[in-house]
């Protein structure tokens, strides 16, 4: 009897995607003005889910195959005696030369009921990086949409309050119950970025992904789920946030959290903290925006722990080039010098390992890359790639002339959108860095007079009078 009330499934990916497209449709679709801004924007999202499942089943088709072969060959050696001798009396080049050919050659193919799974993947990770780069479009040109009429969502405020809460209770339920056993297997790729964090394992939380489990113990799973958990609620208060004290709205707010918690992505991904944690840092980096020194620290952690967000600094420092550059340089500066002196505090002879992962210093890798980029499309497209992701980077810093916070928000999104197509490590998964900002630009109010020079003090006087001016004037 106690299985009637408590014996709780997990939904399945695709199900899940059918029951949570519908359900955003009917709360946020605008029926009275089918074509409208919003209604675009919402099927941009749904158009995430096709790529996602398509990834998801590439990678259970390939660890199933993958378990097919090992079943069929149980006695077989992992490696020929004669290639383990011609290893072990190699020299350091010489490992250096094998590993470089190892890496080039193509990977084998992996059929599963005569589908080759990396097919699949590759078409997934196309998919989205599609998606992104229409989303990243639609970013850099909300600066120039001047008319923003109220669009409400379908339901009141304590509705979506209820369903948001219930949303995320289901989600955290499913990071807690999930089996710490299958995390090593799925944990982030090595790659620029705090070490600590390219160390943490991944929580699974779809159903499927028991079959994929790998029996030993996971270190640092429960710091990954308290992180996790914290990241997701850091994430949805600031949507709340910032819709109840910048844009007025404590309704758009609740909408905008409540889509954030029945999109497919969230399901699938609730539990990889490098995917929800710089989103965390970013919502609230927006949320502090009149408080130059926090916004610093806030992208300074970002970009300390997972690098990406380290390409933001010219839209923000352009931002605060009126009033407030100086502490917002500050901010920033102190927290890199933070992380950066706690990497001290390991063992010595690794310390300029981990200052050049952290910071990214090394050349363009083209060698042992994952997503896309290791799927068949040749890595050394990546470098036009990244000259052309540093020019639009540098771009914002120029345009547009004047920015307030709704170009704070959206060219941010664009910026770390525009970032999956050079990401070496499942790039274009890692929707949550824009997601939270593209929400609020969906549905943000015209906040063209929050400009640096309005809404930010002088030193330290504090704002005052002009902060309640400039916030009953936006009203």
């Amino acid at each position: 009897m106690s299985q009637i009330l408590f014996h709780y499934q997990r939904p399945d990916p695709v199900t899940w995607v059918y029951l949570s497209s519908l359900l955003i449709i009917g709360l946020f679709f605008v029926f009275y003005r089918v074509w409208s801004l919003r209604n675009v924007d919402i099927l941009l999202l749904l158009l995430l889910s096709p790529g996602l499942l398509m990834v998801h089943e590439g990678r259970q088709l390939r660890m199933a195959g993958e378990t097919i072969v090992e079943a069929a060959h149980p006695s077989q050696p992992t490696m020929p005696p004669e290639i383990a001798d011609r290893i072990e009396a190699a020299t350091p080049d010489e490992l250096l030369g094998m590993a470089d050919a190892t890496t080039r050659a193509a990977p084998p193919k992996v059929l599963v009921a005569g589908v080759d799974v990396a097919d699949v993947e590759r078409w997934g990770f196309m998919w989205l990086l599609g998606v992104a780069g229409l989303i990243c479009i639609r970013m850099i040109l909300d600066p120039i949409l001047v008319r923003r009429p109220l669009l409400d969502p379908n339901l009141s405020t304590g509705g979506l309050s209820f369903i948001g809460i219930a949303m995320f209770i289901f989600l955290m339920a499913n990071v807690i119950t999930s089996t710490a056993e299958i995390q090593a297997a799925q944990g982030p790729k090595p790659g620029p970025g705090y070490p600590l964090v390219n160390r943490l394992p991944a929580i699974p939380t779809t159903p499927d992904a028991e079959v994929a489990g790998v029996v030993q113990p996971v270190r640092y799973a429960g710091l990954a789920r308290a992180l996790a958990i914290a990241s997701q609620l850091a994430i949805v208060l600031g949507l709340v946030f910032i819709g109840q004290f910048h844009f007025k709205n404590i309704r758009a707010g609740v909408g905008a959290a409540a889509l954030y918690l029945l999109l497919p992505y969230t399901a699938q991904t609730t539990g990889r903290v490098d995917h929800v944690l710089p989103a965390a840092l970013l919502i609230w980096a927006v949320f502090c925006y009149r408080r130059p020194i926090l916004s610093g620290i806030f992208i300074g952690l970002a970009a300390g722990l997972v690098y990406y967000p380290l390409f933001l600094l010219p839209l923000w420092v352009s931002f605060y080039w009126q009033r407030g550059l100086r502490r917002f340089i500050y901010g920033v500066g102190l927290t890199v010098a933070v992380l950066a002196a706690l990497l001290f505090l390991g063992e010595r002879d690794l310390i300029f390992d981990r200052v050049q992962q952290m910071f990214g210093l090394w050349l363009p890798v083209t060698e042992g890359l994952a997503g896309i980029w290791g799927l068949g499309w040749n890595p050394i497209w990546r470098l036009p790639i990244l000259v052309a992701f540093g020019v639009l980077s540098g771009f914002f810093a120029f345009w547009p002339g004047q920015k307030n916070l709704g170009t704070l928000m959206s060219c941010s999104a664009a910026v770390m959108a525009a970032a999956q197509f050079w990401h070496g490590y499942g790039g274009g998964l890692y929707v949550a860095w824009y997601l939270p900002l593209m929400l609020l630009t969906v549905f943000r109010p015209n906040l063209e007079d929050r400009i640096a020079l309005k809404v930010i003090g002088n030193g330290r006087k504090r704002i005052g009078n002009n902060e309640l001016a400039a916030d009953s004037e936006a009203a």
